[in-house]
């Protein structure tokens, strides 16, 4: 029998390992893409499907565990999401097909999907107001920290051990995040539940979406996490083919600019007010994002480039914890719910913004789009601030 209460430093850790658990299933096998080409005799753009199908698992899956979690708790859908990704990824390791592959893919996406939305669902239950934006500083850096650091990752398990020895990495942690889901005490109590029948616990989301504070910080997270996809698919043809420089260095790059978002996660949770916090985030968002604007089509140095997106990244981490934090103390009451349409959100603002980098000229293209991402967020913010 787990514990009667865990640890602050377990479920930090905890927290911590279940929300870095999604960025890895789609980004740690990207060094992988050429290889899964070869080994499936297929094309690139059916290898890719992967990679689509998994972040739309993502999406979807948060949307049905979210709210399951408001009714039956945090600790048995979490098991069960476990469980399904453990299977799904052993049945990736032995796909006949890239078909197979794919669909696996897709079910890989669900389930892991079950440890992002609880994840944020457990921080809402076990900790209140600046509590929480601590406990959310953490999973702030990792969400911005995961997706970089992961095909990072990948490369050097690639290199090493070969595609199939990613999705063995992958299952090891799933059967880990297992276990430590068996320690873990339940942190939504019976009273605390949904007393919905299980046909209508999927009715919260419009009792969710009807508190304007809510959505609105919702929707500058989202706009903060576009702006990450973004970076994110625009920076390895920056860095590699208009600047030259060797995978390697852009490995640093993006290391440098994960610390980045941690710097910003740690530093948030010293201001006062988290509203002050949230409008200097979306301030230096929006004087990264001109400056780039401003400065990319005419080809600036690497020093300059890499300098507005440090700041850019810093101020991200920033965004990312507490527009996390003042959004779930909104919607605490279902908390499970809540963190579902942020989470699916995210994505899917994500996956729009990402091919949008990749129009015409990419120095113009990327300029745009984070100037536009910045602009939303901003008014997001400022609509939320001033929402009574």
């Amino acid at each position: 029998m787990p514990a009667k209460n865990n640890s602050a430093n377990f479920i930090f850790t905890f927290l911590g390992l279940l929300t870095a658990f999604g960025p890895f299933v789609t980004d740690m096998y990207l060094p992988a893409l050429p290889a899964l080409t070869g080994y499936f005799d297929t094309g690139i753009s059916m290898v890719q499907m992967g990679l689509t199908f998994s972040m739309i698992g993502l999406a979807a899956g948060q949307l049905f565990f979210g709210p399951l979690s408001d009714k039956y708790g945090r600790r048995r859908p979490l098991l069960c999401s476990m469980l399904l990704f453990a299977a799904s990824t052993l049945a990736c390791i032995c796909a006949p097909n890239i078909e197979t592959f794919v669909a696996l893919r897709f079910v890989q996406g669900i389930a892991a999907s079950g440890g992002i939305v609880i994840a944020r669902s457990i921080a809402a239950d076990k900790f209140k107001k600046k509590n929480l934006a601590k406990a959310l500083a953490i999973v702030g850096a990792i969400n911005g920290i995961a997706p970089i650091a992961a095909p990072v990752i990948g490369g050097l398990v690639l290199k090493a051990v070969g595609w199939k020895g990613i999705f063995l990495i992958l299952l090891i942690i799933g059967i880990i995040l297992g276990g430590l889901c068996l320690h873990f005490h339940e942190s939504l109590s019976s009273p605390r539940r949904s007393k919905e029948k299980l046909s209508q616990t999927f009715r919260l989301f419009k009792t969710v979406l009807q508190n304007k504070k809510y959505l609105y910080y919702t929707l500058e997270l989202s706009f903060a996490l576009a702006m990450l996809f973004a970076y994110i698919a625009s920076s390895p043809f920056i860095i590699q083919n208009h600047y030259g420089y060797s995978p390697l260095a852009f490995s640093l790059f993006f290391a440098a600019n994960a610390i980045a978002i941690g710097l910003g996660a740690a530093v948030s949770v010293k201001f006062k007010s988290q509203e002050n916090c949230l409008k200097t985030s979306c301030a230096g968002m929006l004087f990264c994002s001109f400056g780039l604007l401003a400065t990319l089509p005419d080809n600036p140095s690497i020093i300059v480039f890499e300098s507005l997106l440090f700041i850019l990244c810093f101020t991200l981490g920033l965004s990312f914890t507490v527009a996390t934090a003042l959004a779930m103390n909104e919607a605490r009451a279902n908390a499970g719910t809540a963190s579902a349409v942020m989470g699916a959100l995210g994505f899917l603002f994500g996956s729009i913004v990402s091919p949008l980098v990749g129009l015409g000229n990419i120095m113009l293209s990327t300029g745009i789009t984070l100037t536009v991402c910045a602009l939303l967020a901003s008014f997001a913010a400022y609509k939320a601030v001033r929402s009574a």
